[in-house]
């Protein structure tokens, strides 16, 4: 039986174990869909997320606003842009964050990904 590596460089990839795992991550980026929610989290964010049941290194990764830390105690990018936005950032800034790259450097990557030869 051969074993399927599933290492990304520069994140973690989510898979059923790592939705378990940041189910109260999740759960609680999702809530930011929602104004009310917003403002109560950045007036207690401690508060906040223990309403949500967030463990320690999901809390910690929160206040030190690591994006890598926070994909790799569970969160998923989707839920995570929810956060993100709170903070000013939107998808692009998690991509940079996770690649160790400026954002305009990501971008132009995304870019230079993207650009297809032209066919007949």
């Amino acid at each position: 039986m051969s074993v399927v590596s599933h290492e990304i460089f520069g994140t973690t990839p989510f898979d059923g174990a790592q939705a378990r795992k940041g189910y109260a991550l999740n759960k609680m980026c999702f809530s930011f869909n929602d104004g009310t929610a917003r403002a109560k989290f950045l007036a207690d964010e401690d508060a906040y997320m223990r309403d949500f049941g967030l463990n320690e290194e999901q809390a910690k990764a929160i206040r030190a606003r690591d994006v890598l830390g926070l994909l790799a105690a569970g969160g998923n990018v989707y839920y995570l842009a929810k956060f993100a936005g709170i903070l000013g950032l939107d998808v692009q800034d998690l991509g940079a964050a996770q690649t160790g790259m400026s954002k305009e450097a990501f971008k132009a990557r995304l870019v230079a990904q993207n650009e297809q030869p032209e066919t007949l």
